[in-house]
């Protein structure tokens, strides 16, 4: 049986999906189609029902939880690996004074990585007043402050490694906001499965990326020539601290922490009106909102 499958070519993914595709693993009679996208990409695609299992932001899923159901395993949870809110270093003053007036902060630009991402999830928590976004492919945001285009930039994975030989100004870890707020590790991103594929697919599909994670876990350098083929000329040891950063424990399974970090960020979402109010379980078997 052949399954659609959607991740981005970060090295985070590419680290965790290399075995799985690359049958190093048995596979147990399924084979994938991959499609490689950018976050955002993938989030549009989820809200499009076009694949069978994708990577999403969990912001999206928010959106998307009548067709998908959360897998236990390939998630991307964690302490210090939030995103960051950042401007020009010789702008920040006065950045910090008008993020305390409700008129100006409004009309600040900032660029986010996507509508649908975690980081406008959690921006949207952490600064309600911020409401003049762009959005932008991530990869583009650093520029952008740089050349004066935007006021702030909200920046996700590589960039927090990057940003200050540019120049620029951390204002705000929202990771760091969102753990001391919540004393929980920061979601950013899932592995979900279409609700129509037959449950024991579902579970099939859940056990193989724990195999997958594991087995890069056992042995990282066998999928280093898959991850720099998708890395965009990263220095490997850039690539090592991005995949540090995101793949950890929660990516093998969630577990009862995982799952607790998850419920919060909703439940807190959800009472700020962030996202809608869901009406099924976020998770693979759920029965209620709650599991």
């Amino acid at each position: 049986m052949q399954l659609t499958l959607g991740f981005s070519p970060c090295p985070n993914d590419t680290f965790i999906f290399d075995a799985l595709i690359h049958h190093k693993i048995d596979t147990e009679g399924l084979s994938f189609k991959v499609y490689f996208d950018d976050v955002e990409t993938l989030n549009q695609k989820a809200l499009n029902g076009e694949l069978d299992i994708t990577k999403l932001s969990f912001h999206a899923l928010a959106y998307v939880a009548e067709k998908y159901a959360l897998l236990d395993a390939g998630s991307a949870l964690g302490f210090g690996v939030g995103p960051l809110l950042i401007c020009k270093k010789e702008n920040a003053e006065n950045i910090l004074k008008e993020l305390q007036n409700g008129e100006r902060a409004a009309q600040l630009r900032v660029a986010i990585p996507g509508k649908y991402t975690t980081a406008n999830f959690l921006l949207g928590i952490a600064y309600p007043q911020l409401t003049n976004k762009v959005e932008m492919v991530f990869s583009a945001i650093e520029d952008a402050l740089v050349n004066d285009e935007i006021d702030l930039g909200l920046i996700i994975h590589e960039n927090r490694f990057t940003y200050q030989a540019k120049g620029l100004h951390k204002v705000t870890d929202l990771g760091t906001y969102w753990e001391e707020f919540s004393g929980c590790a920061i979601p950013l991103g899932g592995i979900v499965v279409n609700r129509n594929l037959p449950i024991e697919i579902q579970q099939k599909v859940n056990s193989l990326i724990r195999k997958s994670v594991e087995f890069a876990f056992a042995d990282p350098k066998s999928s280093l020539s898959f991850i720099r083929q998708h890395a965009q000329a990263m220095e490997e040891d850039v690539m090592y601290k991005h995949i540090e950063l995101y793949v950890n424990k929660y990516s093998v399974d969630l577990g009862i922490e995982g799952k607790k970090a998850i419920n919060t960020l909703f439940k807190v979402a959800a009472e700020k009106q962030v996202i809608p109010q869901l009406s099924k379980g976020l998770y693979v078997n759920s029965s209620s909102v709650s599991e």
